[in-house]
């Protein structure tokens, strides 16, 4: 029996990346469960550990991360001072101070539950998740070749896309290569103290390398258009606000899960086919040439199926059992675990095993240059002969 070889590394499509990870994110932001939450990070960590590569912006999950923990700690200390009294076991008693008028009649302190607090941390844990699975996209997708996967009507978009989508990698570099420089001239580089100094470079730093990317891109006469009648330009800019305003209306029906069944997902199918149709209507008018496009194969398709699993499973769970997605957060022993949508969210690991390796950067560095190989010139290079003592005495 032969065993088949492993696939050979390659850089995986961007947009497949993207599609995987705004598939997790609706999965976190429908419901606040937090064994789905921790399911969900769980999978976009061992997914991102699996398939990053060594380049610059695969760091920029664990930023993320420590964002997440940010927005955790903001969401409880402001429960813990504005926060609404919630029934429970008293676990801390703080001064209350009653607010103005002017501040809705509220109250400043009290009293602090366990319900209350777990609460807070849930709310907290799920727009943490959801920053998670976008850093999962940026840990995972080259923001470059990004830029060559925009559809040629979106150029100005893209480009602005793509310049936001890269300030964040750039700004994880800026950080890496500022400290190293900190350390060298022996002052410090961690701590409180270092934040006020490496704030302005980094920020400087990355701003100025995604500006030179959509420069250098607008030099090469990215997206330039060819002439266009007005009727063919009317139409297009008609059906791109319709196709637009269909996905994003889709998107907030899908994501927000408390609306009318028809506002998700049909109305997300409908804009993305009118969006789609203005698209290959624009593209008419622009001329462009791509160099080595990035595949879109098994691998992707597997990878965005993957990532509509994670969110389908929530919808069912949704529709079926409703109360599993908005169960009381305390005890969380009591929190069920619903099972659609538990296997919605592990069919989303399957990127970890079934798409090729990432291509490692250091690994091309080290591949030698293939020298070609040289003709030798006859007319240069003559073929050395034997010259025997009888000619040398007859010359």
């Amino acid at each position: 029996m032969t065993r088949r070889p492993p696939p050979p590394p390659r850089a995986l499509h961007p947009g497949a990346w993207w599609l995987w990870a705004l598939g997790l994110a609706p999965a976190a932001s429908r419901t606040t469960n937090p064994w789905l939450l921790l399911l969900v990070l769980a999978v976009a960590g061992h997914v991102v550990t699996a398939r990053r590569s060594d380049a610059p912006w695969a760091r920029s999950f664990v930023v993320f991360l420590k964002l997440g923990l940010i927005v955790i700690a903001i969401r409880v200390v402001a429960q813990t001072l504005f926060g609404t009294p919630a029934p429970g076991s008293v676990l801390v008693d703080l001064p209350e101070v009653g607010l103005p008028a002017w501040a809705a009649g509220g109250t400043l302190g009290g009293p602090i539950t366990d319900t209350a607090l777990a609460g807070a941390l849930v709310d907290g844990l799920r727009l943490a998740t959801m920053l998670a699975c976008i850093g999962a996209a940026n840990a995972l997708a080259n923001p470059k070749r990004l830029l060559a996967t925009v559809p040629a009507a979106l150029y100005e978009v893209g480009v602005a896309v793509v310049v936001a989508l890269s300030f964040a990698p750039s700004m994880v570099a800026s950080v890496q290569r500022i400290r190293a420089a900190r350390r060298l001239r022996g002052r410090p580089d961690r701590g409180l103290r270092s934040i006020v100094t490496v704030a302005m470079p980094v920020l400087e730093d990355a701003l100025e390398r995604s500006l030179a990317l959509a420069a250098a891109m607008d030099s090469r006469g990215y997206g330039r258009r060819a002439t266009v009648p007005a009727r063919t330009r009317r139409l297009t800019t008609t059906l791109t606000l319709l196709g637009l305003g269909g996905t994003l209306v889709g998107l907030y029906g899908l994501l927000d899960g408390t609306g009318p069944a028809a506002l998700g997902l049909p109305t997300l199918l409908l804009g993305i086919v009118v969006a789609a149709a203005s698209l290959r209507s624009a593209g008419a008018g622009v001329t462009r040439t791509r160099y080595r496009p990035d595949p879109w194969s098994g691998p992707e398709w597997l990878t965005t199926a993957a990532g509509v699993a994670a969110a389908a499973g929530t919808i069912v769970t949704s529709l079926t059992v409703p109360g599993a997605l908005d169960p009381a957060p305390w005890p969380l022993l009591a929190v069920p675990l619903p099972a659609a949508a538990t296997v919605g969210i592990l069919v989303a690991l399957l990127p970890a095993w079934l798409t090729p390796p990432p291509l490692m950067m250091t690994a091309v560095r080290r591949q030698p240059r293939r020298q070609p190989r040289r003709q030798p010139d006859p007319a240069v290079e003559a073929p050395a002969t034997s010259v025997s003592p009888s000619s040398e005495v007859a010359a």
